[in-house]
């Protein structure tokens, strides 16, 4: 590992720690505008961590070391995430061997998994409530991940997302073939999903419509601030895979130097404010969907999906 590529490396998870908070704060902040409200800063995000970290920590009577322990490994394991994802470099950083697009499925799924244990250690009603009710919309959400990976294996002949990206970003042929436009409608489905942008009647605090917020119900101080940073780290980096692997995979400098990489940065954020702006309308002008009706709405991904891989086969895909 030369010098070189260790700063190209402090680059990228410095931008996923940093820039995450930010595109949070811009989403709330254009959600208030369409709706008519003055709304939070943009930097309201580093305001609420900032607070938090200097809160005090209590713990539920009940609860075991799990519970305190979690949020950490959990924010752990986004930082091995944004060690090994193209976010600023459209070649490997010297850790990018270390996982594939699957393998960064099961870190995320693992991170996820860490915050259902910790929601059911506290164990009080609504942080049981929120974590049955994410375990149950994930067991389906998860299916159309391994779905998008046949696609992307398809496509690439591998399932590592710099060689996808190589390959769609020179390739016009496999770009605009149905296979990859099937699947990157179906990720962009679980994006939403995941990030939790999915219109849900009843959101937020709200019991009927209690998702990932009734997981943290108990948390407070550190523990709180540092799960909902690794939300906002969650949140930026599928988004960072979504815009550099499926949907926009140019603009990324293959200039192995750190201004190569500042460079990547800049493209980077103005396409995730492209897609921030995208998601947020989809957020705020379509009809909310019943809570039950999340899992239409996964089958319909998984479906989508499951097509990309027949389109392979029926339509083929590109030269």
């Amino acid at each position: 590992m030369t010098v070189t590529t260790q700063l190209i490396n402090v680059i990228q998870v410095g931008t996923v720690l940093i820039l995450s908070p930010l595109i949070a704060g811009i989403i709330n902040r254009l959600k208030a505008m369409i709706e008519s409200r003055h709304g939070p800063s943009i930097f309201q995000p580093y305001y609420d961590l900032s607070k938090l970290f200097k809160k005090e920590v209590v713990v539920p009577e009940r609860s075991s070391v799990i519970f305190i322990l979690a949020p950490f490994v959990s924010f752990s394991a986004y930082l091995v995430i944004a060690l090994v994802i193209p976010v600023v470099t459209p070649y490997p950083l010297p850790f990018g061997i270390l996982l594939d697009l699957l393998g960064g499925a099961l870190m995320f799924g693992f991170a996820g998994i860490l915050g259902i244990i910790a929601a059911i250690d506290a164990k009080t009603n609504y942080t049981s409530l929120g974590a049955s009710r994410s375990a149950s919309f994930t067991a389906l959400a998860e299916p159309t991940l391994i779905m998008v990976f046949f696609g992307v294996a398809i496509i690439s002949g591998t399932n590592n997302p710099y060689v996808t990206n190589n390959i769609l970003s020179s390739s016009v042929s496999w770009y605009l073939s149905a296979t990859h436009i099937l699947v990157t409608a179906a990720f962009f489905m679980v994006l939403l999903f995941e990030t939790g942008r999915l219109p849900v009647e009843s959101s937020g605090l709200m019991e009927f419509g209690m998702l990932d917020d009734g997981k943290v119900m108990e948390h407070s101080g550190k523990l709180l601030a540092l799960s909902k940073w690794g939300g906002y780290m969650k949140q930026f980096m599928l988004m960072a895979v979504f815009l550099n692997v499926f949907a926009l995979p140019w603009f990324i400098s293959s200039n192995v130097s750190a201004f190569g990489a500042l460079y990547s940065v800049g493209t980077l954020f103005l396409k995730l404010l492209v897609l921030v702006g995208v998601i947020v309308i989809i957020e705020e002008t379509f009809a909310k969907l019943r809570l039950f009706k999340i899992l239409d709405f996964l089958a319909i991904s998984f479906s989508l999906g499951l097509l990309s891989v027949i389109a392979f086969f029926l339509v083929g895909g590109g030269a």
